[in-house]
């Protein structure tokens, strides 16, 4: 049975840290969930776990995980050396937004106010089921990291509405970057094209880089710079 929402920050991230050192498999056994073979049809899989562990209220709503604390979860795939594996999801892209919002009205900027980190070993040589999860924290942007943040928003949500989303790729912005959100390359969502016409595009997301997310980590458990 998934948990009740949490009434406070400090009892959500007591409930975490109950989950650190804990396998995927013991968790989902609780929640009594099969645990999949791997995540290569099941992505988002282990978000969906601890969201239930933890008792997550927002589910599809486009409002941070736990709404009544304006926080949002995140787990983390790491390395043995706590370096992150991959990108880190933060939304989807939906065009109206992107033509009207301000970036303290973004839905990025909403998730990212507030997170709480679930970092997990991210080995795929090892069976889903018997990864362990670590430490967990609460994260707020410094304003430093804010600007930064809210500079490439401003980059890439200029650089939709002016030429189409099709024209951006991963390579554009330092720490957010905007990277197709699809199993494959059927998946079509109708949006804007460079004209501001209808077109039918691939469903894009929000993205923090592993260099953003491993800068985070670095600094919250004093982990060296990778050699």
């Amino acid at each position: 049975m998934a948990a009740s929402p949490p009434l406070s920050s400090a009892e959500l991230l007591a409930r975490a840290e109950r989950l650190a050192g804990e396998s995927i498999a013991r968790i989902a056994s609780a929640l009594a969930l099969p645990v999949p073979p791997d995540l290569k049809r099941h992505k988002g899989w282990v978000g969906h776990l601890v969201e239930r562990a933890l008792g997550a209220s927002a589910g599809s709503l486009p409002v941070p995980d736990f709404q009544t604390l304006g926080i949002e979860l995140k787990t983390l795939p790491v390395d043995a050396h706590g370096y992150p594996y991959e990108s880190t999801f933060v939304c989807t892209i939906t065009i109206a937004e992107l033509l009207g919002d301000e970036w303290s009205q973004s839905r990025v900027c909403h998730k990212l106010t507030r997170v709480l980190w679930m970092p997990l070993d991210g080995d795929r040589q090892r069976a889903l089921s018997e990864r362990r999860f670590g430490s967990p924290f609460l994260w707020s942007p410094t304003p430093e990291q804010m600007e930064a943040l809210k500079f490439d928003w401003e980059e890439l949500t200029g650089r939709v509405a002016r030429y189409g989303v099709d024209a951006i790729s991963g390579h554009i912005g330092q720490h957010l970057q905007i990277r197709p959100k699809a199993k494959n390359a059927a998946a079509r969502r109708r949006g804007l094209d460079e004209d501001g016409g209808s077109a039918e595009n691939m469903p894009r997301g929000f993205y923090l880089r592993p260099s953003f997310t491993g800068s985070i980590l670095r600094s919250h458990f004093g982990l060296p710079e990778r050699s």
